[in-house]
């Protein structure tokens, strides 16, 4: 899998941020998404995946996590000082860790709620509804079931499903993977990859398993203690043997990842 980047659509550029005034979480942290790209965050638990994520859509203040230094660009806008709601009808829409539904809601009102966050009109709403459910085909068999109800693989689709609604130009996603069994897992790939290739939708997502990851990334960068330590081709870094020992289980290397580009 090829793609080559393209700075027009996310940057960022040594971004630094804390937690609670004090706790650091980023430092100097730099990151690009060009259209059409999908690109993976590596690293352990505690390297900044998340809080990166949160940062790229605004919602650090939600844990009481802020940025104090550096930029984040996305189509034009700077991130940190618009609005999630903004960024939302511009495009960027993030799925968090956890599949995040409203329980008490029906699958279809989730997918729903997705769409009126960009002001859809109810013509848009039922044709968006029908793609979701073309992509989803098990969403479409649960549609009147309360989310809370369903398959934690279900509930991660509608969280997605609900995203897609948005109709985003770069779509976030934190752990898409976890706690969900393999096929359900693949499945869940087998979609937004083929949304990438088909419709250019561009992708951003922290992934617990790294193999998977770099398996359908273009691009990856690793993440070390609140750094951006390493980016490069996802196939480059598949065969590198000191990112393999670190995160993929090979064997292990005298020196640890320096900051460099593969």
């Amino acid at each position: 899998m090829t793609a080559e980047p393209d700075t027009g659509l996310l940057r960022v550029e040594r971004l630094e941020a804390v937690y609670g005034g004090a706790v650091r979480a980023l430092s100097g942290v730099d990151l690009t998404v060009g259209e059409g790209e999908i690109v993976a965050l590596v690293g352990a638990n505690g390297a900044g995946k998340t809080t990166l994520l949160r940062a790229v859509s605004n919602l650090l203040s939600a844990t009481r996590g802020q940025v104090t230094a550096g930029r984040i660009l996305y189509a034009g806008l700077d991130a940190a000082h618009t609005r999630t709601d903004r960024l939302v009808r511009n495009g960027l829409i993030g799925v968090l860790e956890g599949r995040h539904c409203f329980r008490t809601l029906s699958v279809e009102e989730n997918l729903i709620a997705g769409g009126l966050g960009r002001d859809a009109r109810a013509a848009e709403l039922r044709a968006d509804l029908e793609r979701i459910y073309t992509l989803f085909p098990r969403l479409a068999q649960k549609r009147t079931l309360l989310a809370g109800l369903v398959s934690g693989g279900e509930q991660q689709m509608t969280a997605i499903g609900r995203a897609l609604m948005g109709r985003p130009r770069l779509l976030v996603l934190d752990e898409p993977s976890m706690g969900l069994a393999p096929k359900v897992t693949e499945e869940i790939y087998r979609i937004l990859v083929d949304l990438n290739r088909r419709e250019g939708l561009s992708l951003l997502l922290a992934e617990q398993s790294v193999t998977l990851a770099l398996r359908h990334a273009h691009r990856a960068v690793v993440l070390e203690n609140g750094r951006s330590v390493l980016e490069g081709g996802a196939a480059l870094l598949r065969a590198r043997d000191d990112v393999a020992a670190l995160y993929l289980g090979g064997r292990p290397v005298a020196q640890p990842v320096a900051q460099q580009r593969a």
